[in-house]
């Protein structure tokens, strides 16, 4: 019998911190980002998901 524990934990911001920072040296570098602008996505989108992504990070940091 398997049981998984499904918890609100806090700690999920340092792992959603160090994408945002890995994301920000690629972004900056438009790493792979021809694909994405070739398929259609704006630039923007990436820079409103990098503002979601702190937003998220602000509010996990508020209930620390």
């Amino acid at each position: 019998m398997a049981a998984t524990f499904i918890g609100n934990n806090t700690a999920i911001q340092e792992l959603f911190i160090r994408v945002s920072e890995q994301f920000s040296a690629m972004f900056r570098r438009k790493a792979f980002l021809h694909w994405y602008t070739g398929e259609g996505m704006d630039e923007m989108e990436f820079s409103e998901a990098e503002g979601n992504t702190n937003d998220l990070v602000s509010e996990y940091q508020q209930y620390q």
